[in-house]
């Protein structure tokens, strides 16, 4: 720190003060060459200012700090030889401002803070004649704003540290020839100097690679983008897009087979997988479109391999498309037997053999009676329905199916309920009444009134009939027939079991797989008094309440029939 540093005061000096270099002038500063210290004319530079410098007045208080604050110029004075009041650096520190005595000016190179060695008193030198000297004070009216010294200028680059490039992308480096050829234009490379430009080359290979970065950098954003547009696509046609779907009616021949309880969406499924639709979204559309979709039962359905949606539904509602074993109520089981093995393709005889040595294996309840009049067991329990089959079905797996379904039938009806009503043998005499009341009906009305025949006639108080039934039907049953003409003498000498002209009550069972109608008529028979039927033409039932009324007609059919 040179004496230029420190005032008087005890806070530091700095050269941001507001004060400095105006201190001293504060509006009092004479005109230029005019002497403010006395009335003594100035003497002009080079002369020291100082020379004969007197102890500050006490009218003037700014003279003292004046020449303590500000540097003389020209003449370098010792300024502590008149100046006793100045501070100064002590080994502890700041002074008090009294020293015990003047030193003498040292002239050492280390005193200089210009690094101009002097001589003794009245030398003077013009540092004024060289750059680093300040510049002579000027009064406050005449003085100058100080030119802003222009910052340092640092240079973007480091010259001992290589700056890591930034990416090309973003730089437009890719923009340059990979032999780097651009590098002899840049203006910095001949401010580097050697150092500098050799490592500017040592990194060219980095150069050459950019053009393959951004290549992978726009390949990936290409990539990315067009990921986006497809399963931004895909999101659409999926919500908002029609369905794929097959054009056409297709080829071929597919067999499917819906399950019990399947839906549109089950049914869909099924259908893609067997490659009959292309989707399951189409078929469901289809589906809802179609009057008559919603009525798509379960069955085997006999298809062809790429169709359209709407063909495949148009197929599944129509009933002779469907691969189907239909049994018909009223059908004795030898009559099924028979439609089983045509339906398969099998031999004639092998569904029938099948029925007897496996009877007991497929189900039966537990009321199904094992007598051994019994002519057929599995007689009433293959319950008329449409039965899905394949070609690969086994007759004993239609027979199962059939024997479960009367089983979940007749557990919907209250069998045991109607016995105990109708004074019968349990639920198997039920289901050989059903199967009388069905055999002999034509309607659903005939059907109430046939079974309440029956009831009357099985009456311990029926003197009219003596508790036979008298009915035709079971008559044909045994002899595997279905004849109107039945002589009296043939009917009334037979003495089979099954023969209710010449047994009393029911027959050993049922001569029929009844349907639901004649189960339900069965369960509620009217209660008019009906005691005789007959059918002159086979198309129509006529009932009668006494025998009177029944010879009249029996009459007019023996007539029509040529019977005796």
């Amino acid at each position: 720190m040179t004496e230029y540093g420190r005032g008087p005061g005890s806070e530091p000096w700095h050269p941001e003060d507001p004060l400095y270099g105006d201190q001293g002038w504060g509006g009092q500063q004479p005109a230029h060459g005019q002497n403010q210290y006395g009335g003594e004319q100035q003497q002009p530079y080079p002369h020291d200012p100082y020379a004969q410098q007197q102890p500050p007045q006490a009218q003037d208080p700014y003279a003292q700090q004046q020449y303590q604050q500000q540097p003389g110029y020209g003449v370098q004075p010792d300024p502590y030889a008149q100046q006793p009041q100045q501070p100064q650096y002590d080994t502890g520190g700041w002074g008090t401002g009294q020293q015990p005595a003047a030193m003498p000016y040292d002239a050492q190179s280390a005193a200089d803070p210009y690094g101009g060695g002097q001589g003794g008193y009245g030398e003077t030198q013009d540092h004024y004649g060289t750059p680093e000297a300040y510049p002579p004070p000027q009064p406050p009216g005449r003085r100058e704003a100080a030119p802003q010294q222009a910052p340092t200028q640092t240079p973007d680059w480091d010259p001992e540290v290589q700056p890591e490039e930034t990416h090309p992308f973003f730089t437009g480096a890719d923009d340059r020839d990979d032999n780097g050829d651009e590098r002899d234009d840049d203006p910095r490379e001949s401010r580097r100097g050697g150092r500098g430009g050799n490592e500017r080359r040592g990194k060219g290979k980095k150069k050459s690679r950019s053009g393959s970065a951004c290549l992978v950098v726009s390949l990936v954003l290409v990539g990315g983008l067009g990921g986006v547009s497809y399963f931004g696509y895909t999101y659409w046609q999926d919500k908002f897009g029609a369905a794929p779907d097959y054009a056409g009616s297709g080829s071929g021949s597919v067999e499917v087979e819906i399950p019990k309880g399947a839906f549109g969406t089950d049914i869909g499924n099924i259908l893609k997988k067997q490659g009959v639709v292309k989707s399951v979204d189409a078929f469901v559309a289809a589906q809802g479109e179609n009057p008559k979709g919603k009525s798509i039962q379960a069955g085997v359905y006999l298809l062809h391999e790429k169709m359209s949606a709407a063909e495949a539904v148009k197929m599944m509602v129509d009933p002779n498309s469907q691969n189907l074993l239909v049994i018909p109520e009223g059908r004795r089981n030898v009559q099924i037997y028979e439609l089983i093995d045509k339906k398969l393709d099998l031999k004639a005889g092998t569904t029938k053999g099948i029925a007897k040595s496996d009877a007991s294996d497929l189900g039966l309840p537990d009321w199904a009676s094992d007598n051994k009049d019994i002519k057929d067991p599995l007689e009433g329990f293959l319950y008329p329905a449409a039965y899905p089959v394949t070609k690969e079905t086994k007759p004993e797996a239609i027979l199962k199916k059939m024997v479960e379904r009367s089983n979940q039938e007749y557990e919907k009806l209250d069998l045991e309920g109607a016995a105990k009503k109708y004074k019968l043998d349990g639920p198997w005499q039920v289901l050989t009444v059903a199967s009388l009341v069905q055999a002999e009906g034509l309607t659903h009305d005939d059907f109430r009134k046939m079974a309440e025949v029956v009831y009357n006639r099985l009456k311990p108080d029926n003197i009219a009939t003596n508790r036979k039934l008298q009915f035709d039907s079971a008559f044909n049953y045994l002899n595997k027939q279905s004849k109107i003409k039945i002589s009296s003498n043939e009917i009334l000498t037979n003495p089979d079991p099954y023969n209710t002209y010449y047994h009393a009550g029911l027959p050993p069972g049922p001569i029929s797989n009844p349907g639901d109608e004649a189960l339900r008529a069965t369960l509620s028979p009217t209660g008019d008094g009906w005691m005789y039927f007959i059918s002159l033409d086979g198309k129509k039932t006529q009932f009668t309440k006494t025998a009177a009324e029944h010879e009249k007609l029996n009459k007019k059919f023996k007539e029509k029939h040529g019977l005796g």
